[in-house]
């Protein structure tokens, strides 16, 4: 889906929230999807980075942008279910949900890893994503075509040294992705995919790779195309699949 071409008004009508909206990946899919006509929900910890994007999305005259903060490792179900609710109230309708906030400390073994780290990793990396989607998937029941995309890491997908809980709470997220996937199949209207970015310059690979030098490193833009794929209808039927654009494979 490198060289896909979304039509101007692909996402028009369409409610998406996406999470840490307010920096790296998140802020760039924000503004790419508002820019395609959807009226988006910046969620994230940081009030003032959601504001900042919010500014940037009303200073391009997009559709008016609303914001929802929320801290997903202290979040409790009922403030997801409550967060649910307060998009129905305002907005009357959730079309999709890009899960893309995740928790990294830094590489390190397994055995210096304290149960504190893990227990922050799993929370806001699988434990968040499934009570959100499981409090909002009411309302993705409510849509004519929705779609839900996670975020994963290249050390999720294959284990790799010194990645610990951050790889263990993606990979478990994957597995979580493609068990629901299957469970909703009875439902084609709604469809959950997961995508690997692959080294892009983003807030998070500079923690995780701080010798690597950035700026040769792909930008944000060149992954825009996938995530504006499979957020909108010409995915239809396309569901439960992991794409890595650095292989150049999905399955």
């Amino acid at each position: 889906m490198k060289y896909y071409q979304a039509p101007p008004e692909l996402l028009k009508e369409r409610v998406i929230l996406i999470t840490g909206a307010g920096s790296g990946i998140g802020r760039a899919v924000a503004l790419s999807y508002a820019s395609l006509s959807a009226t988006i929900i910046l969620s994230g910890r940081k009030l003032d980075k959601l504001e900042a994007v919010y500014d940037e999305i009303a200073a391009k005259s997009y559709p008016e942008a609303v914001i929802f903060p929320l801290d997903l490792e202290t979040a409790t179900e009922q403030q997801f279910k409550d967060m649910a609710e307060g998009i129905y109230q305002q907005l009357g309708r959730l079309d999709g949900i890009l899960h893309n906030a995740a928790h990294f400390d830094n590489l390190s073994p397994l055995e210096i890893q304290t149960m504190k780290q893990f227990e922050q990793m799993l929370r806001v990396n699988l434990i968040a994503p499934f009570a959100l989607t499981k409090a909002c998937l009411p309302l993705l029941q409510r849509a004519s075509d929705a779609s839900v995309i996670f975020t994963s890491t290249s050390a999720g997908d294959t284990a790799k040294a010194y990645w610990g809980a951050h790889a263990i709470s993606k990979n478990a997220m994957q597995h979580m992705m493609q068990t629901w996937a299957q469970e909703l199949e009875i439902t084609p209207h709604i469809r959950l995919n997961t995508i690997i970015p692959g080294p892009i310059q983003s807030p998070q690979r500079k923690k995780s790779h701080p010798g690597e030098i950035h700026e040769s490193l792909p930008v944000t833009a060149s992954i825009l195309p996938l995530y504006q794929y499979l957020m909108g209808p010409d995915s239809k039927l396309v569901s439960g699949q992991i794409f890595n654009p650095e292989q150049g494979l999905s399955r």
